[in-house]
């Protein structure tokens, strides 16, 4: 018989989507909320207590969860976007199930202690070097479902099609080299037979993703578009990061990148468009139009000088915004929701393009439905219990006043500023301590370093 697992939170002060709401007590039992009572001005006995602001668990869109081996690394000198590519290689090269189970645990368990409820993995590193199968021929795809599992967050596994090195032509694109034959099947077919056997659990559901107009042809975009739409799972898709990029489809197809994925059935609103930094104006309105969604990473695209994508005209056309951290300069969805406001007033020189309520549905709702979990991302009846707690008396977030919430959570906090962690209705982080990974700085270094032997 099932137990069913029965908890009361009291939020000091909670975000609930329009306004902060002080003495908030929220019931949860397996994983859900089941109420949300206002005006409860003391804890009720035996609620577990949450002080500071509450917001909705968050939402990280777009992980490589490998990349966070490149911090500071990547930093030294100077370079481009394709410099960068060559050094990330060098880390994919030497990750193994085991060894990629202990990084991915140790970056969504600091995915955890900035609030992240729930992540999407952009999965590409499927073989072992030089294209040789696993005998589990998803065996680093379950490596990051575990890993997620033993972090205490969810995961959306966005197993990714990456065929080619470059484009060629509508039927075929130039061989992948010798770092990416381990991201390669070798088609659309041979990659969806594998996916197929992907299984979906309670923590983990399963997506697709392209991983750009360069990696896979153009004649097999379709087939990945229609795995997705068979099972209604998510689409994703690096879009027009580089000028390069959107240099050769044109080349190649007399088309922008965007107009070639509408082209193959690729855009709807189960998909987001990673980055989507250089597009014409025909590309925003496809994009828009059809529902697809955008997944803004700006810490990343302003560490790889990408670019400012059009995030304004992109949800003005009706593309719904969420946030990644992507390669993982940092971990703080804090920082890549006040940064696309910020550099939208860099670049335009006017402020107040987005509301800090905006920002934070970004992180988290919108984010949560990227991913394919329509049911996370609010505080209400029916949604999973995910909880993020930041203080409000830290040296960054003291003195505004408590309905000020949403703007000292995105315009003065940072991750460093999370108390708890709700996942499902389990508290993961509490009072700033991870509860599944005791050390998580400790388990970053190891598994980093094991990389470099």
């Amino acid at each position: 018989m099932r137990v069913t697992t029965r908890t009361t939170y009291w939020l000091e002060y909670a975000w609930l989507g329009t306004h902060v709401e002080p003495g908030v007590a929220v019931e949860a039992a397996d994983g859900r909320i089941t109420a949300v009572r206002t005006e409860i001005p003391a804890p009720p006995p035996g609620a577990e207590i949450l002080r500071g602001l509450t917001l909705p668990g968050l939402a990280n869109a777009h992980s490589h969860a490998f990349h966070r081996a490149l911090r500071s690394t990547v930093q030294v000198g100077s370079g481009t976007f394709w410099t960068w590519r060559e050094l990330m290689y060098a880390f994919a090269d030497r990750l193994t199930p085991e060894t990629y189970h202990a990084l991915a645990r140790a970056v969504y368990a600091e995915m955890a202690l900035a609030g992240i409820a729930c992540v999407g993995e952009f999965h590409y590193v499927h073989h072992a070097p030089g294209g040789t199968r696993y005998a589990d021929p998803n065996a680093m795809g379950e490596a990051l479902i575990a890993a997620a599992a033993d972090a205490g967050i969810r995961i959306t596994l966005l197993d990714t099609a990456y065929l080619s090195a470059a484009i060629v032509d509508e039927h075929r694109g130039e061989p992948p080299n010798a770092h990416q034959t381990r991201f390669s099947d070798g088609s659309a077919e041979a990659w969806a037979e594998r996916c197929s056997l992907l299984k979906e659990r309670d923590h983990a559901r399963i997506g697709a993703a392209v991983h750009s107009v360069r990696a896979v042809p153009a004649r097999q975009l379709s087939t990945v578009a229609r795995w997705a739409e068979e099972r209604r799972a998510p689409l994703h898709v690096h879009l027009s990061e580089q000028t390069a990029e959107n240099d050769a489809c044109l080349a190649a197809h007399g088309r922008t990148p965007t107009r070639l994925l509408a082209d193959h059935g690729v855009l709807g609103p189960r998909t987001t468009g990673v980055h989507s930094t250089h597009l014409t104006d025909e590309d925003i309105a496809l994009l828009g139009g059809s529902g697809t969604g955008t997944c803004m990473c700006p810490t990343t695209e302003r560490d790889l000088a990408d670019g400012i994508g059009p995030a304004v005209a992109l949800q003005r056309a009706g593309s719904p915004l969420s946030l990644g951290s992507d390669s993982h300069a940092v971990i703080d969805l804090f920082e890549e929701a006040r940064a696309m406001e910020l550099n939208e007033r860099l670049r335009t020189r006017t402020r107040g393009h987005w509301t800090a309520a905006a920002l934070l549905r970004a992180a988290s709702a919108d984010g949560h439905a990227a991913l394919g979990w329509d049911d996370a991302g609010a505080i209400e009846t029916g949604m999973f219990a995910d909880l993020t707690t930041i203080a409000l008396d830290s040296v960054r977030t003291a003195g505004p006043l408590p309905r000020l919430g949403a703007e000292t959570a995105v315009f003065a906090a940072t991750a460093a500023d999370v108390r708890h962690t709700v996942v499902a209705g389990r508290h993961v982080v509490r009072d700033g301590a991870h509860a599944l990974v005791p050390d998580v700085p400790g388990a970053l270094a190891d598994a980093i370093e094991a990389l470099r032997a």
